[in-house]
């Protein structure tokens, strides 16, 4: 296991199983393990969401979500905000502010 897929893994600890897509996630988690190694505690919803896109292309290119955050319904946008909470969590762990 690499660094990067262990600060996935604890990134995806941290959130709630109900949350998580009926798919291979692998991927995303690594996505959002470089927003904390990045952004640390200043990663956004939007951000998440970005990451969230770069993932989907590939799986679903056709999904309805597939546009800017800020065009998202807000209740949409919510569905981020606990991603966005554990990549917090995780970075403060880790140190990155």
């Amino acid at each position: 296991m690499t660094y990067l897929d262990d600060v996935a893994l604890r990134i995806r600890c941290e959130v709630s199983v109900d949350l998580l897509p009926d798919e291979d996630t692998t991927d995303l988690f690594r996505s959002y393990a470089i927003l904390a190694l990045a952004l640390g505690t200043r990663v956004q919803s939007s951000d998440v969401h970005n990451a969230w896109v770069a993932w989907m292309l590939e799986r679903h290119p056709d999904h309805p979500a597939l546009v800017p955050f800020d065009e998202l319904p807000g209740d949409v946008q919510q569905r981020d905000v606990p991603f966005a909470e554990a990549i917090r969590r995780v970075a403060i762990d880790l140190g990155v502010t």
